[in-house]
């Protein structure tokens, strides 16, 4: 066991930035005074700062934000804490989206298309875009896609090997129930990422999702009533028919695909 120590603040070692109530550091002297005894390691000294240096400072209680020591001698640190209002606590919540959406290529309208024509005939290609007589080469547009980003800090007791796996295992699925608002099948969580400061400080982790909307009653030509979960994948085959003496390709068949997992997005923490 360590002897007895002490817990002075330092003479003259008060520093205050951006006025009184924004922060302030304060150096303590730490010593231990029974002789004969074990040296105090830094875990030991550490615990001794907190316990006595104030959790909050002055009138305006300025928070306890970070705290570190230095040995400058066999039993004796200098203790050095900061103070301020900048500090994130376990709970605290950030938020950031981008509705800028994503690309993809499309190769049928989505409304009646106009055709201005030479003469009096135009083939019929049921919405299809850009045909040639070989293939619909359809064209890249923006869709929705609202990307969002939710930072949480998180206690360290808390990220475990458990918690790790759980983020894991859900990168890359889609939810199964309503969540934040939206839809079955909507989110699409694109993994976390997480770090720490210092030994004892808590984690700040932050989670990447995309969502895409649900669609239903679709029309693709002379299909109708296609429903598409959002993050499913829809495609079109084309058969070769003509129409105006001209070889056309139309829509045959309508495919829709799951090609992300359903998840539990209650593993992530966030609530519902």
């Amino acid at each position: 066991m360590a002897g007895i120590y002490t817990v002075s603040e330092r003479w003259s070692a008060r520093k205050r930035s951006g006025g009184s109530n924004k922060g302030a550091t304060v150096e303590y002297v730490i010593q231990e005074t029974t002789a004969g005894t074990p040296e105090m390691d830094d875990g030991q000294v550490i615990t001794a700062l907190i316990d006595s240096a104030p959790a909050t400072w002055g009138q305006a209680q300025i928070p306890r934000v970070s705290y570190d020591v230095e040995q400058i001698s066999d039993r004796v640190w200098i203790g050095t804490v900061n103070y301020g209002f900048n500090k994130k606590e376990v709970g605290d919540v950030e938020y950031s989206f981008d509705t800028g959406g994503g690309s993809q290529k499309i190769t049928q309208t989505i409304s009646p298309l106009n055709v201005w024509r030479y003469g009096n005939s135009a083939p019929d290609f049921k919405g299809a875009i850009n045909v040639d007589d070989n293939s619909v080469n359809g064209v890249d547009i923006i869709v929705p896609v609202y990307s969002f980003n939710e930072t949480r800090i998180v206690d360290n007791d808390d990220v475990g090997s458990a918690f790790k796996s759980a983020l894991f295992n859900l990168t890359g699925k889609v939810n199964h129930l309503s969540w934040h608002g939206f839809n079955a099948g909507e989110v699409l969580f694109m993994g976390a990422s997480g770090s720490r400061h210092g030994r004892r400080g808590d984690w700040e982790i932050n989670y990447k999702f995309g969502a895409s909307p649900n669609k239903t009653n679709i029309t693709i030509g002379t299909i109708t009533g296609i429903d598409k979960k959002g993050w499913e994948y829809l495609w079109v085959r084309y058969e070769k028919s003509t129409d105006q003496n001209c070889l056309v390709q139309i829509p045959k068949a309508v495919y829709v695909h799951q090609v992300y997992e359903y998840g539990d997005f209650s593993a992530l923490g966030l609530g519902n």
